[in-house]
């Protein structure tokens, strides 16, 4: 009989951690043997997931297990290195990130990073040992740019997105009460958004002459789950031929799709989809992308990139149903 992988979680009690423990104890080829929580040590699971009751009698745990094959770390944004720092797995345990220490290159304990983007970096992926798994806007604009950047062709970016109240985390601020959050949308680090850095370091990768400006406002939506980004670029390119290059370049991703409507959210929520909407006036380009951030945008991409650095196929795990209405 072939042996499952063992996982591991740290940080398994927030909203990422809670989705990575859904996707995992469902998945046909992992066997997690132990979730990490400073906050919740010795509690159940179902405790703080209480979706999961009768699905699994697992406690958290303040101990890690060293014989795991990876730890999908779910910490908060700037905790991630410090915990690789004070807690030194032996390098033959893999390590998924989930936040956004490594993702510009930083490395920890003798451990370098791979970009966990499999649309850009597949191949490089599949041997790693170590990912910085994508942020979530950043992974919905990404998606919606690559095609373009693939054949040298972005110029200026202008972008705005919407995100659910749960891109915030689960510790509660002012701007996560329902009561603030309901019937209401608000911008928020307009221009200045930490997943820019990453955006553009891809885009170079792919298009190494681009130094034009990513003009990124971001919005909070009266939702909890879900992104949505429109990007305009100015383009010389007739319609049929950027549909043409997005369905090309997309064509053996598993996740990623070029509709031939204009997406809305509801059709990736509690999915690992991105679906791709192009629109055209003159010679400017629309590209609507649309993820659920805690999947596409988190847990199920960290899944994803699991399965290519273990030789599953891509989609294991990960055949999710859409909410749809």
């Amino acid at each position: 009989m072939k042996n499952k992988i063992k996982a591991g979680i740290i940080g398994g009690a927030g909203y990422t951690g809670g989705e990575t423990i859904r996707l995992l104890l469902h998945h046909p080829e992992v066997e997690l043997i132990f979730i990490h929580s400073r906050s919740q040590a010795g509690a159940p699971i179902t405790s703080v997931h209480t979706d999961l009751i009768g699905d699994t009698d697992l406690q958290f745990s303040d101990t890690l297990d060293e014989s795991a094959d990876v730890w999908f770390i779910c910490l908060g944004h700037g905790d991630s290195k410090k915990f690789l720092e004070t807690h030194r797995p032996p390098l033959s345990v893999r390590i998924i990130d989930l936040g956004n220490d490594f993702r510009l290159g930083d490395a920890v304990e003798g451990r370098s990073f791979v970009y966990g983007l499999p649309e850009m970096n597949r191949e490089k992926i599949k041997p790693a040992f170590n990912i910085a798994n994508p942020g979530c806007f950043a992974t919905a604009i990404q998606l919606g740019l690559l095609p373009l950047a693939s054949a040298g062709l972005l110029t200026e970016i202008h972008t705005t997105g919407i995100t659910g109240s749960t891109g915030a985390g689960q510790k509660l601020q002012e701007t996560t009460h329902f009561t603030w959050r309901a019937n209401n949308i608000s911008p928020y680090k307009a221009l200045t958004h930490q997943h820019v850095a990453e955006i553009n370091q891809s885009l170079r990768q792919l298009q190494a002459d681009y130094h034009n400006a990513l003009h990124f406002v971001p919005w909070r939506g009266d939702f909890t789950r879900g992104i949505l980004v429109s990007s305009i670029v100015k383009t010389s390119l007739a319609f049929g031929e950027v549909s043409a290059l997005y369905r090309k370049y997309y064509h053996h991703h598993s996740f990623t799709h070029v509709s031939d409507y204009v997406p809305d959210l509801k059709q990736v929520v509690n999915t690992n989809k991105c679906l791709i909407g192009l629109e055209m006036k003159d010679e400017r380009l629309v590209i609507h992308s649309v993820i659920d951030n805690l999947l596409k945008g988190a847990s199920g991409q960290a899944v994803q990139n699991m399965n290519l650095m273990f030789g599953l196929e891509e989609r294991t795990g990960l055949n999710l149903k859409p909410i749809a209405f």
